[in-house]
């Protein structure tokens, strides 16, 4: 059965940080009451597209506002941790959540943030594997010892422990076929944020993988990332995502444009060139099932993930979009059928 679950940038608009907090938290209090799985926030730092810098500690009141959704970040961006503090926020948010903690780890997608850190981006790669490897050794084992390029520890106690065991299910952003064979083989779950090609080529490979590596177990959750816009009707749906998605790409993009950097991962600069792409829907609940349907089917997703608050998308309207995605939409995409593992 198909699950739904959240992608959120925490990017700027005009409410003050303070009324941005809360209004975000009784956005994400609204997935919890209308089903949604999970909760997944992304990390950035000294832009105006991560007023999250610290997942964790958004994360908490996430915690403290919500009964039922999972959630965590995606992704932790390792090469900004000390492994032995990203040990302990994990056991801590599993712990004060009941067990509803789901982590994603990643490199970091922009340079220029982890050089603001002081850490050299050519690094990140090797860093990010690991440091993978330390935090989940740490999370099961009672005392932690490990010799690598990058960290060295002896016989450290580990005083906490995930309430989930081993520890909670692991998460990766999908963006190339090779990553897919190795999230698969680590036994990941995965989203995509990219266009059907792509997200087809990388899924394809990690059901290959995944049957190589566990062989009949049921496959993991695999999302597809889209923006989604619900209104009574296309048009007034269509109007407030025009409105609203410049004010967000202009974020995604503001530390590129600052360093004369390419995006990593582009995006048109409005909502008409997003959705011709694909990678965003606007409209009244039947037009918005029948693109996800047909979306969904063609990758062989069994996850669809909405970035539903974003730009300058009054609480409001961003609220009455989630509610009738909730009561409109989910229903009808419940028996979209995944592709079988190949």
């Amino acid at each position: 059965m198909m699950q739904f679950g959240v992608f959120d940038h925490l990017d700027r608009n005009d409410l003050s940080l303070a009324d941005y907090y809360e209004a975000r938290l009784k956005t994400i209090a609204d997935y919890d009451r209308f089903g949604f799985y999970a909760y997944h926030v992304a990390e950035h730092h000294s832009t105006p597209i991560g007023l999250a810098p610290s997942p964790s500690v958004f994360l908490a009141a996430v915690a403290q506002r919500t009964q039922r959704l999972r959630f965590g970040p995606m992704v932790y961006a390792l090469p900004l941790y000390h492994p032995i503090r990203m040990i302990e926020e994990i056991c801590m948010l599993d712990q004060m959540s009941g067990g509803r903690f789901e982590m994603g780890f990643g490199r970091g997608s922009v340079g220029i943030e982890l050089d603001y850190y002081g850490q050299d981006p050519k690094l990140a790669q090797e860093i990010y594997a690991e440091a993978l490897e330390l935090v989940l050794k740490g999370l099961t084992e009672p005392t932690l010892t490990f010799h690598g390029r990058f960290f060295q520890f002896d016989n450290v106690p580990m005083e906490l422990a995930p309430l989930q065991k081993p520890y909670p299910p692991v998460w990766y952003g999908l963006h190339a076929p090779e990553s897919a064979k190795r999230a698969a083989r680590k036994g990941l779950r995965v989203i995509s944020l990219d266009s059907v090609p792509a997200t087809c080529a990388s899924f394809e490979v990690f059901r290959a993988a995944w049957r190589e590596a566990w062989g009949e177990a049921p496959l993991p959750l695999m999302g597809l990332g889209r923006f989604i816009v619900v209104a009574e009707t296309d048009a007034a749906a269509l109007a407030l995502a025009r409105r609203a998605y410049p004010r967000w790409h202009h974020s995604f993009t503001y530390l590129h444009r600052r360093h004369n950097y390419s995006a990593m991962h582009p995006r048109p600069p409005d909502f008409d060139g997003i959705a011709a792409v694909g990678q965003g829907v606007a409209g009244s609940p039947r037009t918005v099932a029948t693109f996800l349907r047909e979306q969904l089917a063609a990758t062989g997703s069994n996850y669809c993930v909405g970035q539903f608050a974003f730009g300058d998308l009054p609480l409001a309207e961003t609220q009455r979009s989630i509610e009738l995605f909730a009561h409109e939409v989910m229903p009808t995409l419940q028996s979209v059928a995944p592709a079988p593992v190949v």
